[in-house]
């Protein structure tokens, strides 16, 4: 019988996520302070030999499916080659992109023939002085400028992620969904989470989506989709007659622990079991062996909980474990 990823509560595991660089040309308000964060020395950074050993372990162990992330993964030099040797591990049948976009249309043609096959784009406004606002000094024209680059690269699915924070960018919901009308685009909104000591302007600027969803004049009549493949753990929804369609991911007011199939790598060499939560485990150490490799990859799993508790600190509640303190940009989201 083939080894797989699988953890104590059954959760197999074919899905990766690795963080390239800690390093981000945005300081979005809800993935890092105004000042900014200590960005880690470049020696401290996987490098591509070091990327592309994990991920042929991985695909040993069953991961099938790649995204890199960041920080900013495109401020990340080499990325068209690195995305080629990962495309070629054998195995790895899916690699994604989750970026801000800024620097993306000048070079989505190369990431497209270096393997790259889906990309996800954040895109929190689209209003230019309130994006700029959110993202601290992001240009929404370039943006716009990378999505519509990906859309004639023929990049599909094409999604744009919208982190809903209340006092910003609510009444924005139906702007959103206007985009699925006549682009086959597909628009998810994800609730904002308590990720690295950001609790105390969470717990103000949180907001629920199902409230949304049933303000909104669109979202009333949308009806419900069958989950794609590569639909991730959005709930998703299509306007009658529109081109593309709509998600909802809501990991605070409902989870969806029970069909987690991630694992997330570091910049610097960390394997995170679980997002919110503090365990992280250094595998930098075991690359050129690729037994012991393989080893401490099936071993972090061991560590992983059932479920977050993002809930209940939500309500106040105590945790039962400790949550992370690294921002979202040092994790990889």
């Amino acid at each position: 019988m083939e080894t797989r990823l699988v953890d104590r509560y059954g959760r197999v595991h074919d899905y990766l996520r690795i963080s390239v660089t800690d390093r981000c040309n945005l300081r979005c308000l809800y993935c890092m302070p105004a000042e900014g964060v200590e960005f880690m020395p470049h020696n401290k950074l996987l490098t591509n030999d070091e990327i592309e050993e994990v991920v042929r372990a991985a695909a040993k162990l069953g991961v099938r499916k790649i995204r890199l992330t960041g920080g900013e993964p495109t401020v990340r030099a080499g990325l068209p080659q690195l995305i080629k040797r990962i495309a070629s591990v054998p195995g790895i049948i899916d690699v994604a992109l989750t970026t801000n976009g800024l620097l993306l249309g000048n070079m989505a043609a190369d990431l497209y023939e270096a393997g790259l096959q889906r990309v996800n784009i954040s895109i929190d406004s689209l209003q230019p002085e309130r994006f700029k606002q959110m993202t601290r000094g992001g240009d929404l024209s370039k943006v716009l400028a990378s999505i519509e680059k990906c859309v004639q690269l023929g990049l599909s699915p094409i999604k744009l992620n919208v982190v809903l924070v209340r006092g910003y960018n609510e009444d924005e919901f139906d702007d959103f969904l206007r985009l699925t009308i006549d682009r086959p685009l597909t628009v998810r909104f994800i609730e904002y989470m308590p990720i690295g000591g950001r609790q105390a302007d969470w717990k103000h600027n949180y907001i629920a989506l199902e409230e949304r969803l049933h303000a909104s004049q669109f979202g009333r009549a949308a009806v419900p989709l069958a989950k794609p493949d590569h639909g991730g753990p959005a709930e998703y929804y299509r306007i009658p007659d529109a081109l593309g369609s709509f998600g909802l991911i809501h990991p605070v007011s409902e989870h969806f622990c029970d069909t987690c199939n991630r694992l997330r790598l570091t910049a610097d060499g960390f394997l995170k079991p679980c997002l919110y939560w503090s365990d992280e485990f250094q595998i930098r150490r075991y690359i050129g062996d690729e037994h012991a490799l393989m080893n401490a990859l099936l071993r972090s799993l061991d560590a992983k909980p059932l479920n977050h508790e993002m809930a209940r600190e939500w309500s106040g509640q105590q945790l039962s474990h400790e949550p992370t303190t690294r921002t979202m940009s040092q994790i990889g989201g």
